[in-house]
């Protein structure tokens, strides 16, 4: 049984409907890639996902149980977290603050400093500006934050919206690595949108790719990549 699985959702982005009856699915302890250009759909998946966005049909389930439509609280206590696009941290709290956000739902004080090591490990830019505010961050070191304050809520499963977005390739770099190590020592899943397609397909075992809210692509990455028909011709993009 898959971890995370979506049969035929569909959900609206405002009065537009952007997901249009997708379905895909996350094994438990997989990198999953969702891609796509923009308006493809792919943000307001992860939002459905989570509870951020309702849906009108179709069904999400985690562990063979429904999730759809559970607030995004209900959702982070089962074992999903999101770093969203933009990064969204609180920019007038500390380093240490904000990754406290990412700990509302639980009680485990012991279990919540030890987290708090395992970021601090993975990030130690972190570690070193935990008294800082966020808003003082570099636009790296803010997706380093964002990532360890979804870990925080110790998910099964992480969601990723476009974590590459606006950062220098050597940040990129480093991003990846704590995510493929979180992804090998922790056991976490990844489902990652990224618009830097061979960055994705590099990294995920299985991908996805969406046309204006509908699957029209699906297969290990290491077929997508060898297929430059398919990457020119829905992403938009070159080898």
């Amino acid at each position: 049984m898959a971890l995370l699985e979506l049969e035929n959702v569909e959900a609206n982005y405002g009065a537009v409907r952007a997901v249009r009856g997708i379905s895909l699915s996350v094994p438990e302890g997989a990198i999953v890639a969702l891609l796509g250009a923009n308006g493809a759909g792919k943000s307001t998946t992860l939002k459905a996902i989570c509870g951020a966005v309702r849906t009108h049909a179709g069904r999400i389930q985690l562990d063979g149980k429904p999730i759809a439509n559970l607030s995004p609280n209900q959702i982070v206590k089962r074992g999903v977290a999101l770093v969203p696009e933009g990064r969204k941290i609180f920019k007038d709290l500390t380093v240490k603050e904000n990754l406290a956000m990412g700990a509302y739902a639980r009680g485990d004080k012991a279990g919540i400093e030890a987290d708090y090591r395992v970021v601090f490990d993975l990030f130690p830019r972190l570690e070193e500006r935990q008294r800082q505010l966020g808003g003082s961050l570099s636009g790296g070191e803010q997706q380093m934050l964002a990532i360890g304050r979804g870990l925080l809520a110790r998910p099964r499963l992480l969601l990723l919206d476009e974590p590459s977005l606006g950062l220098a390739p050597i940040i990129i770099s480093s991003i990846f690595e704590a995510l493929r190590k979180i992804n090998r020592e922790r056991g976490t899943a990844l489902l990652v949108v990224e618009q830097n397609v061979h960055l994705a397909l590099r990294n995920a075992s299985f991908a996805y790719l969406l046309q204006v809210g509908r699957i029209v692509v699906e297969g290990p990455t290491e077929k997508l990549r060898a297929d430059k028909e398919i990457v020119e011709s829905y992403m938009g993009v070159r080898h």
